[in-house]
């Protein structure tokens, strides 16, 4: 099979075109004409019939709608997946031809016609029409140009085909696991074992058995001078013949030893070859036949086949022992009607590697000669090979007594029996792959072939990247995937089908130095194995594989996420910079793009305040502006020298003006002006205020929340909160969180501030309407301040019955209802209206567990009255008000907001179900056990009542 080569397009409009000929979706899944179609759900259809029967009403109105977008969501399509080059062009003249004032610009309804006009779209409604034509308005001006709708085609066709690249990725565990057992003599080979370990032997005869991770097991030299007076050998090559428990051993004196894998003893050998043997295999064909390779600096191949094989051995081992082996001369071996011996001329330099592949019954080897690099050929002669076989013998021996001497003299296979490949610098290394049919050859010249081993005139693809000559190659069938190690010990993971690099370990991050002398792979451990000046292992990292009632929204921690009531979408930011675009209506994944090419941590994000576009902090200093809808960077935030890590943002605006305001570990309070007519793509911000500067944090500022027209508070990692005049820039108050006096004695004590909220109108000890403050405090505490009459702590109350840090704090505007959530996952509700200063510990509203580690991101959708969450456990997740489960986005399974027949309640998440900390607490309970060991927080009886646990997680358990 020849693998299709990937060319690169130089133009927009030739990658646009390229998605005829390579969907994206032809990787991810079956598709049909491009679009990846959905069953309908179950629910989905009982509603639709149950709609049929029912009186017009609002409320049934708002349902049916909601029905229809569900509908439409199982065959949603994004428009350019199916665009063509003859179709752009007319869409390019169609913008040119509405465009009537030569301002360059379309409008909304302009852009509709264009759409119904050059493409078949007849199955979008003027709704989505508009909803497409804003997400390619971000910045809200009420038209767009030519420019920017192809470059939003452009840019999500590029984040498409990055996801499908992320998703083949694959990295080693660096640096790698080493352990000195070299000691300055080479190791000639690696084999790995049945138990996942490996078995190293080095020229000097010293051999050494390994664990998984590289420690010591069995150590042995194989030459020792004991009372055996065997003399030292020089190794030239080993191989494991594990279907007979043996090793064999290729030797400078001309010899191939076989030794007991259990005792590291001698079994027998086979002496009085005519040459050295450089590079020995080994290949078991089946029904106790079995084979040797083993070829010579004068490039040729010897080839002895045992048949019956066990017996054979068997024989030998009782034969006269020569330095304490039992031992027999190939000229008396071959005499044997069990052993079958050819020796072909295939190369005329050293042969570098030798190979049998059964499936494709044929030998492969390799030299570094351009003519014939390497061979492909078969064992024995293919055409009357009986015959042939014969006049070989008959070749081979001169006499017709028993005094017969062996001749070797080596035969030229017949050019219909080989299929020779010509490589420039001839070939170091190669791996043959009968499940993509793929020969891979490297040598010298630093390049890697890929060639359809039945075709030797042209390679159907070349690997560039190494900067040294290739030393060994492996094929992975199970992954897809080429691991390549060249001679500066710099080891690479190729795509076979893609043909490109998915990682790189160089020397430096790998930790391995010295002259590389042995590599093997093992697919069991799905680790490589390589002797340099140490022998080392590089693990692949895996991805967990979750439990089958486990969903996640990513593969790795999500840092935060947020709601888009423009566009009615979920947005959530992972650890690895993966940002993902959810449906806030059903749960299903819209799109998905990488936020920074270097892979740096995403930690906060937030919306411009129409819900448009996207703004993420990261862990380099840097803040970016997005089209989330097209994965388009608009402009970077960043100061000048070094950057800190960005904590928190928040998007402002003070007397018509709109700012990003930045915090983080650098103290400062960032500011960047957001303006329409900034052109330049890296922006800096505005001067820092004065008091800022003078009397600010003096610790890392974690969060930041502001209270319109003109407050700003911050906090930070020692527990500080300050409030600021936006106007000004000056300070309204200080406030530093309450400490009890055991507290006080407590070293380590966590007093940090994670998250703030403002709350208007909030009145206090029956006073009149005020501005308060609450804030996340010691031990599960929060407190509330007041801001503006008094400027002083008014109470502070437990929130988290297990004493964890509250990570965020979110209220309604309505009812007051106050929403907290901790570490350990769990979501508390409070009625503001009804709080008392004066009562030391409220009781909650309600309690439920959300998450199996700590909350993220809280966010009450209330236009629809639910809550949104997502957590360090992977997962981004939606609740109804009061709790009810209603999915994790993600999941195979849509959803409907409006229609609970269509959530997973009265369910659970499963890894909260089944997680120790989310049992109810009940007398049986309350006996000293694990569940008592995994908290380490003193939860006393009055405790444990002052919250109700969520009814729901009690009946699943009970």
């Amino acid at each position: 099979m020849q693998l299709e080569k990937t060319t690169r397009p130089s133009s927009a409009l030739g990658r646009l075109e390229s998605i005829h000929m390579m969907s994206i979706f032809s990787e991810l899944g079956s598709t049909k004409q491009g679009i990846r179609i959905r069953e309908t759900p179950a629910w989905l259809e009982r509603e639709l019939l149950k709609q049929n029967n029912r009186r017009h009403s609002i409320e049934e109105s708002k349902i049916r709608r909601q029905l229809q977008h569900c509908a439409f969501s199982t065959h949603h399509f994004e428009i350019n997946e199916k665009i063509s080059l003859d179709e752009l062009q007319e869409l390019k003249l169609s913008f040119e031809e509405s465009d009537v004032s030569g301002a360059g610009y379309t409008d909304a309804k302009n852009f509709g016609h264009i759409l119904k006009k050059c493409l078949d779209v007849s199955d979008m409604s003027n709704e989505e029409i508009y909803s497409l034509f804003k997400k390619i308005d971000y910045s809200d001006q009420g038209r767009i140009s030519w420019m920017e709708f192809s470059t939003y085609l452009l840019q999500q066709y590029e984040a498409k085909m990055e996801t499908v690249r992320r998703r083949k990725q694959v990295a080693f565990h660096l640096p790698a696991i080493m352990n000195d057992g070299g000691h300055g003599v080479p190791v000639v080979n690696i084999h790995s074992t049945h138990d996942g370990g490996v078995l190293t032997m080095r020229e000097d005869g010293f051999i050494c058995q390994w664990s998984p991770d590289l420690k010591p097991q069995r150590t042995k030299h194989m030459f020792s001078q004991g009372s055996g007076k065997r003399s030292s050998k020089w190794i030239t090559g080993f191989t494991m013949m594990s279907e007979y428990n043996k090793l064999m051993i290729g030797t400078g004196d001309r010899e191939i030893q076989f030794y007991e894998i259990s005792t590291l003893e001698p079994y027998c050998q086979i002496s009085g070859l005519e040459t050295i043997p450089l590079t020995l295999s080994y290949s078991y064909i089946g029904s106790d036949k079995c084979c040797f390779l083993c070829g010579d600096m004068e490039g040729c191949v010897t080839i002895i086949l045992l048949f019956p094989a066990e017996d054979t051995l068997r024989l030998w081992n009782r034969l006269p022992k020569a330095e304490n082996v039992p031992n027999i001369a190939i000229k008396n071996a071959v005499l044997s009607k069990n052993v079958t011996f050819v020796r072909w001329k295939v190369h005329h330099d050293w042969v570098t590697q030798v190979k049998y592949f059964h499936n494709f019954q044929a030998v492969v080897s390799s030299s570094n000669e351009d003519a014939s690099s390497l061979v492909l050929g078969c064992m024995l002669p293919s055409t009357d090979s009986a015959q042939q076989l014969r006049e070989i013998r008959e070749a081979c021996y001169e006499g017709k007594n028993r005094k017969i001497q062996l001749s070797w003299t080596p035969h030229v296979r017949a050019s219909g029996d080989q299929t020779i490949f010509s490589i420039y610098k001839g070939v170091k290394a190669f791996d043959l792959c009968q499940k993509h049919s793929l020969l891979v050859t490297g040598g010298m010249d630093r390049l890697i072939r890929l060639w359809n081993p039945y075709f030797s005139e042209k390679p159907t693809g070349i690997l560039k990247g190494h900067s040294a000559p290739i030393f060994s190659l492996f094929i992975s069938s199970e992954d897809g995937r080429i691991f390549s190690i060249s001679r500066d010990n710099t080891v690479k993971i190729w795509h076979i089908e893609d043909q490109c690099c998915l990682f790189t370990a160089d020397p430096t991050a790998s930790g391995i130095h010295g002259d590389v002398s042995a590599c093997s792979y093992s697919p069991a451990m799905r680790s490589l194995y390589i002797a340099a000046d140490c022998i080392a292992v590089l693990p692949l990292m895996l991805r967990p594989k979750p439990h089958s009632g486990i969903s996640v929204s990513h593969d790795e921690a999500v840092m935060c996420c947020g709601y888009s009531e423009e566009f009615r979408q979920v947005v959530s930011c992972s650890e690895e910079a993966v940002v993902k675009v959810w449906d806030f209506d059903t749960g299903r994944q819209v799109f998905e793009f990488t936020a920074t090419p270097d892979l740096t941590s995403i930690t906060c994000m937030t919306f411009d305040i129409k819900g448009r576009r996207l703004i993420t902090g990261g862990s380099n200093g840097y803040i970016k502006v997005w089209n989330f809808n097209s994965g388009h960077c608009i402009k970077t935030l960043k100061k000048e020298g070094k950057c800190h890590q960005v904590c928190d943002c928040t998007f402002l605006k003070v007397q018509g003006n709109s700012y990003v305001v930045a915090v983080g570990r650098d103290r400062r309070i960032d500011i960047y002006s957001d303006s329409p007519e900034e052109l330049y793509h890296v922006q800096r911000p505005q001067p820092s205020w004065k008091d800022d500067l003078q009397n600010g944090h003096t610790e890392d500022i974690l969060c930041v929340v502001q209270c319109p027209p003109s407050l700003l508070a911050t906090g930070s990692y020692n527990g500080e909160i300050i409030v600021w005049n936006t106007d000004s820039g000056s300070i309204n108050c200080r406030f530093v969180g309450p400490l009890s006096a055991e507290d006080h004695n407590t070293k380590g004590l966590d007093t940090s501030v994670p998250s703030m909220i403002f709350i208007r109108n909030l009145r206090l000890m029956q006073l009149s309407p005020t501005t308060a403050l609450l804030t996340s405090g010691v031990r599960g505490w929060v407190n509330l301040w007041d801001v503006l009459n008094g400027r002083k702590l008014v109470s502070s109350f437990k929130v988290s019955k297990y004493q964890q840090k509250i990570t965020k704090l979110y209220i309604t505007e309505e009812k007051t209802l106050l929403y907290a959530a901790d570490r350990m996952g769990y979501i508390y509700i409070y009625n503001m209206e009804t709080f008392d200063p004066e009562q030391r510990s409220p009781r909650a509203e309600h309690c439920w567990r959300a998450h199996t580690s700590s909350i993220t991101s809280l966010q009450i959708v209330t236009s629809d009255q639910v809550v949104l969450t997502s957590s360090t456990d992977h997962t981004v997740r939606l609740w109804s008000a009061s709790g009810e489960f209603i999915g994790t986005f993600g999941q195979p399974e849509m959803w409907s907001i409006h229609i609970p027949s269509s959530w997973i309640h009265p369910g659970v998440p499963y890894e909260v179900l089944i997680d120790p900390l989310s049992m109810p607490h009940h007398d049986i309970l309350k006996r000293k056990s694990h569940l008592s060991e995994a908290i380490s927080s003193d939860v006393t009886p009055t405790d444990r009542g002052e919250l109700k646990v969520n009814c729901n997680i009690s009946k699943m358990i009970t």
